[in-house]
């Protein structure tokens, strides 16, 4: 048996709960919130000891596969392999394709541990104790479960219901317990032997597989059908559509871990938050001495133990106290930090609104496998945007119907090709391309390449792109 684990980061969620600056197309996982690295890199981070982990596997979907990718590249983390889901099916199916395509490749006795990529975790002593309490325990042949002690009475989370401690350190699971109102909470924590439901599996691969077939047999023969006919496209393996539909859209804890006999659950005192509500960012935040969290420009007067969070423009806030103020480029949310576990409906509410569903699904800023851009300013026949192109990368060799663009070089050198000239462009020098032209901007330098982009004409859509030559794959 392989001793070291390879660590499985499920990173294909679309969820809004910390709109507006988590979306459907830029979801929290990819963004930095406090500090200088993404909750997916963090993530990335704490499985990269090499006497412990080898080098990990993601599974997210077609639409982030080259944004993980490049974040695993900007912080020099080595991947084994990025697997596609080619449609949501839940974590289930995802946990099982997962395991599939490890026992396949590095043998059936190998051990996964299965990641959500927008926790956030302290990694210290205790978080090492139980990662290896999990590697004895499942090496052992159970399925492990991390179950994290209460800290307070929350209904967000699942709670667990610990049972006798086995030889390893860890124990047997007595029972999953859904999240519970007010009061059974308050009870779970007073009487103790109870724990959060982390999210977080331990398991060697075919026996998480074997476990599936008697209790989700639909799952499990999915998932082997999908790596089985998976095909490779550059650095991404493609699970197989048809096999992958087939399976249902279930969690791995209802499939299996709430069934099986055999689960044990690791109770662990590491720091640890699924960060699914701006109080969370909050309480996880480095507060000041009035009890505030804040990033990016803002002041504040007269306000206690607040979150308050600016990717553009200023925010001033006074005299308040418990409150988010989240300011994207395109929206403001304000909201008592008590009730942001509600945040989700006030997205619904917006989704359901013809005039403001894009603010649920798209970002200002949209990232691409060559950097991306930032849309500064729409209006009749014209738009702005801000071009950022990662040193060596370049964009594809296209050309559009119905409009013209003028590209403002505005920091590093840029290499643009126009029909069949090539030119170099310096900062604060620009160029003109026509409607219906061939062309392509590229980074030749060692610094992000910083264009300002101009488009006019009839139709700015993105799919008004015609691709000549791509070295993503991308049509």
């Amino acid at each position: 048996m392989r001793t070291k684990i390879i660590p499985v980061i499920m990173a294909g969620g679309k969820g809004t709960r910390l709109w507006p600056l988590s979306r459907a197309t830029a979801p929290k996982q990819f963004i930095e919130f406090v500090g200088d690295r993404t909750l997916f890199q963090a993530t990335l981070a704490r499985v990269s000891d090499p006497a412990i982990y080898d080098a990990p596997i993601i599974i997210t979907n077609d639409d982030f596969r080259f944004l993980a990718a490049e974040q695993a590249r900007g912080i020099g983390i080595a991947l084994s392999a990025i697997l596609l889901e080619p449609i949501a099916r839940n974590t289930a199916a995802a946990v099982a394709a997962a395991a599939a395509f490890v026992a396949q490749k590095f043998g059936d006795d190998t051990l996964i541990l299965v990641l959500a990529s927008d926790h956030d975790i302290v990694a210290d002593a205790d978080y090492t104790d139980a990662i290896l309490t999990a590697q004895k325990t499942a090496a052992s042949g159970k399925l492990v479960t991390f179950g994290i002690t209460p800290s307070e009475p929350a209904t967000g989370y699942g709670y667990i219901e610990i049972g006798d401690k086995l030889s390893t350190g860890a124990c047997t699971v007595k029972r999953f317990i859904e999240k519970p109102a007010q009061p059974a909470a308050e009870k779970m924590l007073s009487t103790g032997g109870f724990v959060w439901n982390s999210g977080i599996f331990m398991f060697k691969a075919a026996q998480v597989l074997q476990e599936l077939a008697l209790y989700a047999p639909d799952v499990e023969l999915a998932a082997k059908q999908a790596v089985a006919q998976a095909a490779s496209d550059l650095d991404f393996i493609r699970l197989n559509v048809d096999a992958f539909a087939t399976s249902p859209d279930i969690s791995i804890d209802y499939a299996l871990m709430e069934k099986t006999s055999n689960a044990a659950v690791v109770p662990a005192s590491f720091i640890w938050s699924d960060m699914g509500s701006w109080d969370a960012v909050w309480k996880l935040g480095a507060r000041d001495a009035a009890g505030n969290v804040t990033s990016g420009n803002a002041t504040l007067i007269n306000t206690q133990n607040s979150l308050v969070m600016s990717r553009h423009g200023h925010l001033a806030v006074q005299g308040l106290e418990g409150v988010a103020v989240i300011a994207s480029e395109d929206a403001i949310y304000v909201g008592r930090l008590d009730e942001s576990q509600n945040v989700g409906k006030l997205v619904k509410q917006l989704a359901a609104d013809k005039s403001t569903a894009s603010l649920t699904e798209t970002h200002p800023t949209s990232y691409r496998p060559w950097g991306g851009y930032t849309s500064i300013l729409n209006g009749d026949r014209f738009q702005v945007k801000r071009l950022f192109v990662t040193p060596g990368k370049k964009l594809s060799l296209q050309k559009h119907h119905h409009r013209s663009e003028h590209w403002i070089c505005v920091k590093g050198s840029a290499e643009v090709t126009i029909g069949d000239q090539v030119k170099t462009l310096g900062e604060n020098q620009s160029v003109y391309i026509p409607q219906g032209e061939v062309h392509r901007l590229a980074n030749p330098g060692k610094i992000l390449l910083e264009v300002i982009e101009v488009q006019t004409g009839s139709y700015l859509g993105e799919d008004d792109i015609i691709r000549i030559v791509d070295e993503f794959g991308r049509e």
